[in-house]
């Protein structure tokens, strides 16, 4: 079989999946569509269950809630073990025309060596994608063209992109031990570093729901946490010891960056953010400064929330 296999990560009830990805009949345009459920509750994995056999989805239950690189992970081996040529990873709360993934399926079989996303809008077409910058100096994100500086690298949000399966196997998909969030940097950088490129397809537009799974549209604690820890397990990766340092000495600076993107009202009634912010920032710490380079695993937190 030769074709996409689109990849989604649900958590949680299906509903979101349903009202949002699955109201295109995507069938047309892709060989499969595996949907990785990471474990919330029998009520919940049964829900999805159904969904599937009556979509004629492929279903890919994991035993406990992976988090989302693993989860891609396994649905995109599935994916591949059915013969698809290249895997499309998209988020449960976005909207993907049947037309968008068949050209970004198409770009990627005619590069093998791309990687490649649409733009994305919120519901209201105000911006939320069309391509991002890192600072490996500062360890912040920006879109494209904001950050001052050099040392700048493109990355792609993985609420949706497409990889071609042989650049795919040989990155092999997502590291472990983000859970959530940085994931999608640490992959576009590795895949800059094997030579390919990445292109965001500004003609391309898929519609991200803000908020569709997080409770009153605010950032959640989970958000915060993995933002503030992510950031420093991404600079013990991949960064020298000296660069490293400077991104602990900045991340109480990110921690409020982080927390500011909700504005500081909200702190005064939930102080949760905090001290997730405070969570987040001692963990990272501690990775960034571990003695030697190892495996980080996750902890077992709350499932994927919107990107």
């Amino acid at each position: 079989m030769s074709g996409l296999g689109v990849v989604v990560v649900n958590y949680g009830d299906p509903a979101v999946l349903e009202e949002n990805l699955l109201r295109h009949d995507l069938a047309p345009v892709s060989s499969v569509v595996v949907v990785v459920d990471n474990f919330s509750g029998e009520r919940n994995r049964e829900a999805a269950e159904r969904l599937c056999a009556g979509r004629g989805l492929e279903f890919c239950p994991l035993p406990t809630n992976a988090g989302f690189g693993p989860g891609v992970n396994a649905g995109a081996a599935r994916a591949l073990e059915l013969g698809c040529d290249a895997v499309l990873v998209v988020n449960p709360d976005l909207r993907v025309p049947p037309e968008v993934v068949a050209a970004l399926h198409a770009e990627v079989v005619a590069d093998p060596r791309r990687v490649v996303a649409p733009r994305i809008v919120r519901e209201d077409g105000r911006h939320w994608f069309d391509g991002a910058e890192v600072s490996l100096r500062t360890g912040r994100t920006r879109r494209t063209g904001r950050l001052p500086g050099p040392d700048l690298r493109p990355w792609l949000t993985g609420a949706c992109l497409a990889v071609h399966r042989d650049l795919w196997t040989e990155l092999g998909g997502f590291a472990d031990g983000y859970f959530l969030y940085w994931e999608d940097v640490d992959l576009s950088l590795r895949a800059l570093g094997l030579g390919a490129n990445l292109h965001v397809r500004a003609d391309l537009e898929a519609v991200h729901l803000v908020g569709a799974t997080q409770q009153q549209g605010f950032k959640s604690a989970t958000y915060v946490e993995f933002n503030c820890r992510n950031r420093l397990l991404f600079a013990r990766r991949h960064l020298p010891p000296r660069r490293v340092a400077r991104f602990v000495a900045s991340s109480p600076v990110y921690a409020a960056e982080v927390l500011r993107r909700d504005g500081w009202r909200r702190l005064l009634r939930d102080r949760s953010p905090v001290r997730a912010a405070v969570r987040g920032t001692v963990a990272g710490w501690r990775i960034a400064l571990s003695p030697r380079r190892r495996p980080v695993a996750g902890p077992a937190r709350p499932g994927p929330a919107p990107r």
